[in-house]
């Protein structure tokens, strides 16, 4: 089943792509600043992995344009509180426990509303971004195992999970991606091997 998702905001709708397969062990989240090319490979390889998978936005089309809103973390980690709350009161969603993937500027955020909702975020899996500006107190209650996908040659992401690492008490990991490599299949395994019913 395929349909749509609306979550309203300040600056308009954000517009998301729910696609739910028969009998899903589970929901990812791919909330994004902007989306990638490489987000279609992800959604297939969770798709497969018999997980219902949403696409949404983060930023309005009035935000993008706005230089910088996508590093706005306190936005962006509203935004994902937002939409979990939506997905918590959604027929479809709210019986199945969420793995939030994030991207970018993204991740601190995905960190955030994971630490806040984590009777209802079971796994988190970043690719990039500065997770240390999640906040030490977020780093903290952060509950949700996180893995950390980073680029070799991504040295800001690197130190910054070495920053945020000892503020972390759940299960935490990181991983280098080759060149070229997509993320898809490391978020699988992960979504798949910590995702549990509600």
């Amino acid at each position: 089943m395929n349909r749509d998702i609306f979550l309203e905001t300040f600056h308009g709708p954000l517009h998301g792509q729910l696609a739910i397969p028969p009998a899903p062990r589970g929901l990812a989240v791919l909330a994004l600043v902007e989306p990638l090319p490489e987000d279609e490979a992800l959604a297939a390889a969770l798709a497969a992995d018999h997980l219902a998978v949403l696409a949404m936005p983060l930023l309005t089309e009035q935000e993008l344009h706005f230089p910088d809103a996508a590093y706005n973390v306190p936005l962006l980690a509203h935004r994902f509180t937002d939409l979990l709350n939506l997905l918590r009161y959604d027929g479809d969603t709210e019986r199945l426990p969420v793995g939030l993937y994030a991207e970018g500027h993204a991740a601190p955020a995905a960190i955030r509303a994971a630490a806040l909702k984590d009777a209802q975020v079971g796994a988190v899996a970043c690719h990039g971004g500065l997770i240390d500006l999640a906040g030490r107190e977020n780093l903290h209650l952060l509950a949700a195992p996180l893995l950390m996908l980073v680029d070799a040659d991504d040295q800001a992401s690197q130190t910054s999970f070495r920053r945020a690492s000892g503020y972390i008490s759940a299960p935490k990991e990181l991983r280098s991606l080759a060149p070229g490599e997509s993320p898809g299949s490391h978020v699988a395994q992960w979504f798949g091997d910590h995702l549990q019913a509600i």
